[in-house]
Protein backbone atom coordinates (compact mmCIF):
# COMPACT_ATOMS: atom_id res chain seq x y z
CA UNK A 1 0.00 0.00 0.00
CA UNK A 2 2.93 2.51 0.92
CA UNK A 3 3.59 2.57 -3.37
CA UNK A 4 0.38 3.01 -4.13
CA UNK A 5 0.43 6.70 -2.23
CA UNK A 6 4.10 7.25 -3.08
CA UNK A 7 2.88 7.31 -6.61
CA UNK A 8 0.01 9.48 -6.17
CA UNK A 9 2.01 11.51 -3.91
CA UNK A 10 0.01 11.14 -0.49
CA UNK A 11 0.75 10.55 2.82
CA UNK A 12 -1.76 8.06 4.58
CA UNK A 13 -3.05 8.84 8.27
CA UNK A 14 -5.41 6.66 9.72
CA UNK A 15 -7.50 9.26 12.16
CA UNK A 16 -8.17 5.54 14.19
CA UNK A 17 -4.66 4.74 13.99
CA UNK A 18 -3.95 8.02 15.74
CA UNK A 19 -6.08 7.47 18.00
CA UNK A 20 -5.37 3.86 18.87
CA UNK A 21 -1.43 5.13 19.48
CA UNK A 22 -2.23 7.91 21.57
CA UNK A 23 -4.56 5.80 24.02
CA UNK A 24 -1.00 3.64 24.32
CA UNK A 25 1.24 6.18 24.89
CA UNK A 26 1.72 6.21 28.88
CA UNK A 27 2.07 10.11 28.75
CA UNK A 28 -1.10 10.75 27.29
CA UNK A 29 -3.28 12.96 28.74
CA UNK A 30 -5.86 11.61 26.66
CA UNK A 31 -5.43 8.06 26.99
CA UNK A 32 -8.28 6.77 29.11
CA UNK A 33 -10.84 9.27 27.53
CA UNK A 34 -10.20 7.42 23.78
CA UNK A 35 -10.56 4.00 24.83
CA UNK A 36 -13.55 4.95 26.89
CA UNK A 37 -14.98 6.85 23.97
CA UNK A 38 -13.73 3.59 21.34
CA UNK A 39 -14.87 1.08 23.50
CA UNK A 40 -17.95 2.46 23.74
CA UNK A 41 -18.35 3.06 19.51
CA UNK A 42 -18.51 6.65 20.07
CA UNK A 43 -16.76 9.80 18.73
CA UNK A 44 -13.60 10.54 20.34
CA UNK A 45 -13.98 14.72 20.80
CA UNK A 46 -12.90 16.72 18.34
CA UNK A 47 -10.15 18.92 19.96
CA UNK A 48 -8.34 15.50 20.17
CA UNK A 49 -8.65 13.97 16.93
CA UNK A 50 -8.12 17.17 14.94
CA UNK A 51 -5.02 17.55 17.07
CA UNK A 52 -3.44 14.43 16.64
CA UNK A 53 -3.62 14.55 13.45
CA UNK A 54 -2.55 18.62 12.94
CA UNK A 55 0.27 17.23 14.65
CA UNK A 56 1.38 14.52 12.07
CA UNK A 57 0.50 16.67 9.43
CA UNK A 58 2.87 19.40 10.46
CA UNK A 59 5.57 17.07 11.62
CA UNK A 60 5.70 15.34 8.06
CA UNK A 61 5.38 18.68 6.13
CA UNK A 62 8.31 19.82 8.54
CA UNK A 63 10.63 16.92 7.50
CA UNK A 64 9.54 17.04 4.12
CA UNK A 65 7.93 20.10 2.19
CA UNK A 66 6.78 18.18 -0.52
CA UNK A 67 5.01 15.80 1.80
CA UNK A 68 1.83 17.93 1.36
CA UNK A 69 -1.27 15.70 0.10
CA UNK A 70 -2.74 13.84 2.85
CA UNK A 71 -5.29 10.78 2.24
CA UNK A 72 -7.16 10.68 5.54
CA UNK A 73 -9.21 7.77 6.55
CA UNK A 74 -11.79 7.92 9.39
CA UNK A 75 -12.53 11.69 9.20
CA UNK A 76 -14.38 13.43 9.87
CA UNK A 77 -16.98 11.16 11.52
CA UNK A 78 -19.74 13.79 12.53
CA UNK A 79 -20.31 17.67 12.09
CA UNK A 80 -18.87 18.87 14.81
CA UNK A 81 -15.55 16.71 13.35
CA UNK A 82 -16.44 19.05 10.24
CA UNK A 83 -16.53 22.09 12.02
CA UNK A 84 -13.61 21.69 13.80
CA UNK A 85 -11.71 20.34 10.34
CA UNK A 86 -13.06 23.78 8.61
CA UNK A 87 -11.87 25.88 11.66
CA UNK A 88 -8.34 24.66 12.41
CA UNK A 89 -7.57 23.99 8.84
CA UNK A 90 -9.23 26.83 7.16
CA UNK A 91 -7.05 28.34 4.41
CA UNK A 92 -4.45 25.18 5.29
CA UNK A 93 -6.04 22.28 3.38
CA UNK A 94 -8.67 21.73 0.92
CA UNK A 95 -10.52 18.78 0.51
CA UNK A 96 -10.07 17.15 -3.04
CA UNK A 97 -12.58 14.64 -2.70
CA UNK A 98 -13.99 12.10 -0.04
CA UNK A 99 -13.91 8.34 -1.12
CA UNK A 100 -16.57 6.45 0.17
CA UNK A 101 -16.44 2.38 0.70
CA UNK A 102 -20.20 1.59 0.65
CA UNK A 103 -20.71 -2.01 2.30
CA UNK A 104 -23.82 -3.42 3.43
CA UNK A 105 -23.46 -3.43 7.67
CA UNK A 106 -23.23 -6.89 8.06
CA UNK A 107 -20.60 -7.57 5.61
CA UNK A 108 -18.65 -4.81 7.46
CA UNK A 109 -19.72 -6.68 11.04
CA UNK A 110 -18.20 -10.09 9.39
CA UNK A 111 -14.89 -8.45 8.13
CA UNK A 112 -14.11 -6.42 11.94
CA UNK A 113 -14.54 -9.60 13.49
CA UNK A 114 -12.50 -11.80 11.15
CA UNK A 115 -10.13 -8.80 11.92
CA UNK A 116 -10.64 -8.97 15.29
CA UNK A 117 -9.16 -12.40 15.63
CA UNK A 118 -5.14 -11.25 14.84
CA UNK A 119 -5.47 -7.23 15.48
CA UNK A 120 -5.93 -7.01 19.32
CA UNK A 121 -8.38 -3.73 18.84
CA UNK A 122 -10.68 -3.67 22.17
CA UNK A 123 -13.46 -2.38 19.19
CA UNK A 124 -13.50 -5.39 17.21
CA UNK A 125 -16.47 -7.43 18.85
CA UNK A 126 -20.41 -7.47 18.05
CA UNK A 127 -21.28 -5.03 20.69
CA UNK A 128 -18.71 -2.41 19.19
CA UNK A 129 -19.36 -2.49 15.55
CA UNK A 130 -23.08 -2.60 16.18
CA UNK A 131 -22.87 0.74 18.10
CA UNK A 132 -20.17 1.73 15.26
CA UNK A 133 -22.73 1.28 12.91
CA UNK A 134 -25.51 3.14 14.90
CA UNK A 135 -22.94 6.10 15.23
CA UNK A 136 -22.29 5.92 12.19
CA UNK A 137 -25.71 6.22 10.55
CA UNK A 138 -26.34 9.29 12.90
CA UNK A 139 -23.46 10.75 12.35
CA UNK A 140 -21.36 9.88 9.82
CA UNK A 141 -23.65 9.68 6.95
CA UNK A 142 -24.99 12.89 7.34
CA UNK A 143 -21.60 14.22 6.70
CA UNK A 144 -20.82 11.85 3.48
CA UNK A 145 -24.86 13.46 2.20
CA UNK A 146 -23.17 16.86 2.96
CA UNK A 147 -20.09 16.22 1.05
CA UNK A 148 -22.13 14.41 -1.74
CA UNK A 149 -24.03 17.50 -2.30
CA UNK A 150 -20.82 19.28 -3.10
CA UNK A 151 -19.78 17.18 -5.74
CA UNK A 152 -16.88 15.30 -3.59
CA UNK A 153 -18.00 12.00 -3.04
CA UNK A 154 -16.18 8.92 -4.86
CA UNK A 155 -18.39 6.31 -4.20
CA UNK A 156 -16.93 2.22 -4.55
CA UNK A 157 -19.18 -0.88 -3.82
CA UNK A 158 -16.71 -2.66 -0.90
CA UNK A 159 -18.80 -5.86 -0.88
CA UNK A 160 -16.69 -6.91 -3.56
CA UNK A 161 -13.72 -8.66 -3.29
CA UNK A 162 -10.41 -7.27 -2.13
CA UNK A 163 -8.89 -7.19 -5.99
CA UNK A 164 -11.91 -5.37 -6.85
CA UNK A 165 -12.39 -2.41 -4.65
CA UNK A 166 -8.73 -1.92 -5.33
CA UNK A 167 -8.71 -1.63 -8.83
CA UNK A 168 -11.87 1.27 -8.13
CA UNK A 169 -9.36 3.03 -5.80
CA UNK A 170 -6.97 3.16 -8.12
CA UNK A 171 -9.06 3.84 -11.06
CA UNK A 172 -10.36 6.72 -9.00
CA UNK A 173 -6.42 7.97 -8.46
CA UNK A 174 -5.59 7.81 -11.52
CA UNK A 175 -8.70 10.34 -12.55
CA UNK A 176 -8.35 12.77 -9.52
CA UNK A 177 -5.26 11.99 -7.51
Amino acid sequence: MCCFFQKYGYTHLSAGELLRDERKNPDSQYGELIEKYIKDGKIVPVEITISLLKREMDQIMAANAQKNKFLIDGFPRNEDNLQGWNKTMDGKADVSFVLFFDCDNEICIERCLERGKSSGRSDDNRESLEKRIQTYLQSTQPVIDLYEEMGKVKKIDASKSVDEVFDEVVKIFDKEG
